[in-house]
Parts: C-alpha cells; sequence; structure tokens
C-alpha cells in the first residue's frame, strides 16, 4: 500500500485577453490541496508554453516568467505528489494534461503498456492518463478509454489548440466545478478560485461527463454511463476549503452541520461543562462553529496560526507532518489558563498530532481538554485520494485491529481508550450514521471507504 495518494487541484480558463495571471491566481486559491509542485501550460495559436516548479505558486513563479506565457488558454496545477501538467505530442496533436486523483491499477497498466512498447520518463499516473488519450483517434474518445481502462478516481484538464477539454470519472470521486463571467469561461477543482476572479459559479462537472470549453463557452462532448455517484465524503470535513461548494453543498454548511451533530450527542448524554469551545485550525474552524451554536459555549480561539506554514496533513510522511504540525500552530496562553476546553478537529488518523495539542494546552494552564471530531474513525486505508494511510498508522485500527465499529457503545468504549492514548479527558467522534446525516448527502452517492471499508468500484 502506497503510504499517500495523490492530491492535487487543476485548473483550466478561456477569455479573450491573456489567460496566465488568471491561472496564477486561480491556483493561489487552491493551494491548499497540494503545495508541493506546481505547473503553468498556455496555448497561443501555435504552441503551448509550459513550465513547472518544486514550491507553491506564489513562491516560485516570478513576474519575468509569467510574461513568458503567451495565449488567452490554459491549464494549471498544484501537487503533493508530481510535477504537472504533461506535454505530449501525439495523433491528437500537442496537448498538456493535468489531473487530480489516484489509479489503483497503475503497475497492470503500466506492464500492460511496456509489454506493448510504450515508454515512460518514471511511471507516473499523469503518464499513463496521458498515452491512455493519445492511443485514440481524438481526445473525447481518449477520455472515454480511460474510463474502460483505469481503476481508480480522476478530474482532469486536457489543453489543446481547440479549447480545453474536462472531465471526472464516471463516479464522480474527485470535485470538479465550471464557472463563468464577462467572456471569461473556467474549470476548477474549487468554486473558491472563481471568486479571487470576480466570476460565477455555474454547475459541477457530472460524473462521466466530458465538457469541451471554448470561447463560445462550455459544451458536452460526450456523457459516460455511470453506475453510481461516489463522492468522497472527506473533501467537505478536511480537504476542502470552507468557502467552496461542492457538488451542491457548501463545505461551510457541512463543517458546521457536523460540529453541531457532536454538540447534540453531548446534550444527549447529559451536557458538557465546559468554559469554551475552539477549533484546530483551519479545517476545525466550522466544526467548532457548528458545536459553538448548539452548545451555546462561547467561541475562542486557543492556537495562533501561523499563515506561513502548510497544511500537516497533506505532507508526503509523518516525520513531515509532524514538523509541520508544530509549525503551524502556537498556544495562546491568555485564552486557556484555568479553563475547560472543547477542542474540536476533522479526524484523527495516528493520534500523534492531537495528543500534542492536548498536552500543548495543558502545559499552558488549561484544566480539562475534552476532543470532538467530525469524522467517524478512521478505519481503512483510502485507495482513492488524500487519505491514503496504512493500516499500521490508523490509531482505531490498534484497539479494533479486525472489524468495524456497528454499535453505539463500541464507539464509546473505542472514545474512552483514545481518550487514555491522547491524555484528553474525553474524545467523541461522530458515528458513521450522524456523520452522514450531517452531510445531507444520500449515502449511496457517497464513498465512505476510510469508514466502512466499502470501495464503491470493483478491482
Amino acid at each position: 500500500m502506497k503510504s499517500i495518494g495523490d492530491n492535487c487541484g487543476v485548473f483550466g480558463i478561456v477569455k479573450e485577453t491573456a489567460c496566465v495571471q488568471d491561472i496564477y491566481r486561480g491556483l493561489d486559491f487552491l493551494q491548499h490541496r497540494g503545495q508541493q509542485f506546481c505547473g503553468i501550460a498556455t496555448y497561443d495559436g501555435k504552441r503551448i508554453y509550459l513550465i513547472t516548479h518544486y514550491g507553491q505558486v506564489g513562491n516560485t513563479f516570478n513576474p519575468h516568467e509569467l510574461d513568458t506565457f503567451k495565449g488567452n488558454i490554459g491549464i494549471g496545477h498544484v501537487s503533493l505528489k508530481e510535477r504537472q501538467p504533461m506535454m505530449w505530442q501525439g495523433a491528437v496533436g500537442e496537448i498538456a494534461v493535468a489531473f487530480s486523483g489516484n489509479i489503483i491499477n497503475n503497475e497492470a497498466l503500466l506492464k500492460e503498456m511496456k509489454d506493448r512498447g510504450e515508454a515512460f520518463y518514471h511511471g507516473l499516473d499523469i503518464e499513463i492518463i496521458s498515452k491512455l488519450i493519445m492511443q485514440e483517434k481524438n481526445v473525447v474518445s481518449g477520455i472515454s478509454m480511460l474510463a474502460e481502462s483505469i481503476k481508480g478516481s480522476y478530474s482532469l484538464v486536457v489543453l489543446t489548440q481547440d479549447g480545453i477539454y474536462a472531465s471526472r470519472d464516471v463516479y464522480g470521486f474527485r470535485p470538479l466545478i465550471l464557472g463563468e463571467g464577462s467572456g471569461t469561461f473556467i474549470v476548477s477543482s474549487e468554486s473558491r478560485a472563481f471568486q479571487s476572479l470576480g466570476l460565477n459559479r455555474i454547475r459541477d462537472v457530472g460524473p462521466g461527463e466530458i465538457v469541451f470549453i471554448t470561447h463560445k463557452g462550455f459544451e458536452t462532448k460526450k456523457q459516460l454511463k455511470s453506475p453510481r455517484r461516489a463522492h468522497c465524503a472527506f473533501e467537505w470535513a478536511y480537504t476542502a476549503s470552507m468557502d467552496s461548494k461542492i457538488d451542491g453543498l457548501y463545505v461551510q454548511e457541512a463543517r458546521n452541520n457536523l460540529g453541531k451533530s457532536l454538540a447534540e450527542r453531548d446534550i444527549e448524554e447529559g451536557g458538557l461543562h465546559a468554559d469554551l469551545v475552539s477549533p484546530v485550525p483551519m479545517s476545525g474552524i466550522g466544526h467548532a462553529l457548528g458545536y459553538h451554536m448548539v452548545s451555546g459555549l462561547p467561541y475562542q480561539e486557543v492556537f495562533l496560526y501561523n499563515r506561513y506554514a502548510d497544511r500537516s496533513y497533506t505532507q508526503l510522511t509523518q516525520e513531515d507532518r509532524d514538523r509541520m504540525a508544530k509549525k503551524k500552530l502556537s498556544v495562546l496562553e491568555y485564552a486557556v489558563k484555568d479553563k475547560k476546553i472543547v477542542l474540536c478537529d476533522d479526524s484523527i488518523v495516528r493520534g500523534t498530532q492531537i495528543k500534542n495539542k492536548v498536552r500543548d494546552l495543558k502545559n499552558a494552564g488549561a484544566n480539562e481538554v475534552h476532543v470532538r471530531i467530525a469524522c467517524p474513525p478512521l478505519m481503512y486505508p483510502c485507495d482513492l485520494g488524500i487519505s491514503t494511510r496504512t493500516y499500521g498508522e490508523l490509531l482505531a485500527r490498534e484497539y479494533i485491529p479486525e472489524g468495524n465499529i456497528t454499535t453505539l457503545d463500541e464507539l464509546k468504549d473505542l472514545e474512552i481508550w483514545v481518550s487514555e492514548k491522547i491524555g484528553a479527558d474525553s474524545v467523541r467522534y461522530n458515528s458513521l450514521e450522524a456523520f452522514v446525516e450531517a452531510l445531507k448527502i444520500p449515502k449511496e452517492d457517497l464513498c465512505i471507504k476510510c469508514w466502512d471499508g466499502n470501495l464503491p468500484i470493483a478491482l
């Protein structure tokens, strides 16, 4: 099992004037989806200009370099894993491709393609996707073939001389949204990128839909058969930015609902006597606000967030995650001294980071720390995106080596054990049922494999 899958964001734009600054700004608003690599590709009617960097968009692309990008159509990418976009030449012409997702059967596809004589630079997922597309007579046929060949998740953009093709896998695991305004047409992994450009969110790209974007607007070129929807539920709990809207649901609304659910459970179980509720920034903010709305406890920040730090959960190694967690937060001692605190966070993986946060609060003088977690206990590695971990890294699996949590009593027993492991005065998770209910999306339209072990696709 790979230690982590690809977490990244894609962006594409067609407009009447030069587009590189818009791509730059759009990617900056997707930076939370991947901080290791970034790249831009544009087309000027004659050739594709492409540059990728190691590092973040704002730190690596300088004004002089941006001036070298010509053209009014282009795509961009931010990634945790690999450099994208990648540029190719073939029967479909000169293209640049970028995608977000994870291919489960990449090793089998690599072997099959190598046996046919295909050559690869590194055997990356983006190479597999690109070569599969280029094997067909046109881009639409190539994207259609992905659904037949690939087991996994993908949202992708393909830059061509005629326009941009955008598509999601037939299950809609990864988000992809369309926006427009003032003669400009955009596709992005999250709607927040539209806000930065003063444009309007139009709709989500449907699972299996292939959209062609030109100066005339959006055109659905093909709708592939979709067995079912399986949107990644972790997007609303953690991955996406709180100012985005994905598949009809505001991320802020979802996180508020998850926090409310935690507070309602505490009230049902007799109430929790505390002085304040606070988040673990940044993803815990929406959950803590929801808890505050129902409980009536004062909302108070107890950590100062270092705005120059990256997301600790999206680092490649556990060492990197621990290092970033220490860098990004410092305790506000005035707010915590002699206080009983409800601390809200999105999830617990191995428990190291939340244990350190509880310890830091108590060292700063907090009397009690009660941890409230929006997600159910993570029981399974994810094969399709950012929450990929091995079984050995999942704290809940240390307590329950096999099987699932099926009753509230089993959940309560786990919570007591976790609270002892991390040094908290209490721990509460949302149950899987409460989690799904809070999202207000039918369970059959979600991928919740991290919690129930059921992969929505056949391998």
